[in-house]
């Protein structure tokens, strides 16, 4: 039996943490997790008490120990792009709410219609304390923009024609093409200005010693401070550690954390279980792609009316609703028009009403039936996790009500024929939403996307996007279900945190008095 939050229950949790990370096994780890994970799940309340505001602001971020993007940043996880994003950062950042802020930057100006970028670099320091210069920032700029299999923002930077140092604090950036959305990409932490071996670069936060499993930060003074002015408390520190999301979520409850970051769809029905107080829940409305892939044009997805069926079988409003009122359904591609010239194609399987769909879908899978003498059977790519399985349920239960045999395969399945796709949108752009969904699109569509990069003007542009997002709509080549889904814990001493379409949470903007 419970006997509140310092009884046996509270006890029996920071057992199960300490062992775990005392060291042990990798089979004996994965039991141990498993068992705080029930632990969890039994003892948790919701109970929204404030944590005391003394002390590091203590993070846990869902997934691996963070590490800092050096050369390679082709896979950065959740926790590699917060610490990135702390150490150093780039030309400019992400505030609290999304929006572009300075960084190595302390302003700039757009000319030329568009085509030229002229940023004057603030007074800052590296982490060793030499000052930032542009003969260091344009060199660091062009590596990261040509590695374009080492970052997923490359390929969206094509339009980048030269970088150049104007004097030692001025650099301009030429494009070949007008982008008016630069800024928002140039603010990503595949971007961020790291010096390869320098320890970091010129963020908003130090490294120092922490714990065995943590990561300690403080914040970086300022070079034209007042060499009166106090120095950062211990309230403006953060301790940073990436875990599972079972032992993050046990930590937040027992009030020995302040943020859970990088929650997903995967690791949701973990966080219902425990139930934690609604105050300190806190959900995204992450822009970007939801929903699936076609990976493999055979067999009865080589029809795009039969790719159709597929898309008209998932009831994605009772898919969504069953997870939470705030994740909405959605049935195209693009969230809204953007910078297409059109507003979203609508789709053809999506003109039915909703309690009409699985009638004509069936129909077009025992069509199929008949013709081939089996059912067809498709295999579905998800992650591993319980959200996984949350979306398997559902999409299994209405492949089957049609006739279609679906199975369940890992998320690296080469031999899938669908695979999820749950990716935040780096900037609000209609050619990053249709080249992330043509995983396997026709050639019509995929070369409308190369005309939408190509564009000349953003009239052109905006011309071949519409087209290009009428094409993969009609090819049926990405099923929609919904926006990315993310969500953090978050404790009340945190009042700056707030959620926005990026799903980006910096660690200097967690707290009023952090700069």
């Amino acid at each position: 039996m419970m006997r509140g939050r310092g009884g046996i229950g509270r006890r029996w949790g920071l057992k199960i943490l300490c062992h775990w990370r005392a060291g042990s096994s990798p089979a004996a780890r994965t039991s141990i997790v498993r068992l705080g994970a029930l632990c969890l799940l039994a003892l948790a309340t919701p109970s929204c008490g404030r944590r005391p505001d003394v002390g590091a602001v203590v993070v846990s971020v869902i997934g691996a120990e963070p590490k800092l993007a050096e050369r390679d940043r082709s896979a950065l996880q959740a926790g590699d792009r917060l610490l990135t994003d702390s150490l150093a950062e780039g030309l400019v950042r992400f505030d609290a709410v999304g929006q572009i802020e300075a960084g190595v930057a302390e302003r700039w100006i757009v000319i030329d219609d568009g085509r030229s970028y002229i940023f004057r670099l603030r007074n800052a320091e590296w982490a060793d304390g030499t000052p930032v210069r542009a003969r260091d920032v344009v060199p660091l700029l062009r590596r990261q923009i040509a590695r374009a299999a080492d970052n997923r923002i490359a390929p969206y930077l094509t339009a980048v024609a030269s970088i150049v140092e104007m004097t030692p604090e001025v650099i301009e950036i030429e494009l070949a093409r007008p982008r008016p959305d630069l800024l928002k990409l140039f603010a990503q932490p595949e971007l961020a200005l790291v010096r390869p071996g320098k320890a970091g670069g010129a963020g908003p936060f130090r490294r120092r010693d922490g714990t065995r499993d943590s990561i300690l930060l403080t914040p970086a003074l300022d070079p034209d401070r007042d060499p009166d002015e106090e120095r950062p408390t211990p309230e403006q520190n953060v301790l940073l550690r990436g875990e599972r999301a079972a032992l993050a979520i046990l930590r937040f409850v027992e009030r020995h954390s302040d943020l859970v970051s990088g929650g997903t769809i995967d690791d949701w029905p973990t966080l219902q279980a425990a139930n934690p107080a609604p105050a300190n829940v806190r959900i995204d409305p992450a822009a970007g792609l939801f929903g699936l892939a076609i990976v493999r044009r055979e067999g009865f997805l080589a029809d795009a009316a039969n790719r159709g069926a597929v898309a008209q079988a998932i009831d994605r409003a009772d898919l969504t609703g069953s997870v939470s009122g705030d994740w909405p359904a959605r049935e195209t591609i693009l969230p809204e028009q953007l910078d297409s010239g059109a507003p979203p194609m609508v789709p053809v399987w999506a003109t039915l009403p909703p309690e009409q769909r699985p009638a004509a879908a069936r129909s077009r899978v025992m069509a199929w039936r008949a013709a081939q003498g089996s059912a067809p059977v498709l295999r579905i790519a998800l992650p591993r996790g319980p959200g996984g399985t949350l979306l398997w349920a559902h999409l299994a239960r209405d492949l089957y009500a049609v006739g279609i045999k679906p199975l369940r395969v890992a998320s690296e399945d080469p031999a899938a024929d669908l695979r999820l796709v749950d990716l935040v949108a780096p900037y609000d752009n209609a050619r990053w939403y249709l080249a992330e969904a043509c995983v396997a699109c026709s050639p019509e569509a995929r070369a409308a996307i190369e005309a939408a990069r190509l564009a000349d003007s953003l009239p052109q542009r905006a011309e071949a996007a519409a087209l290009a997002d009428r094409l993969l709509t009609q090819d049926v080549a990405f099923v929609p279900l919904s926006r990315p889904f993310r969500w953090s814990l978050v404790a009340l001493r945190l009042r700056q945190w707030q959620p926005n379409p990026r799903a980006w949470h910096p660690l200097n903007r967690l707290r009023a008095d952090t700069n």
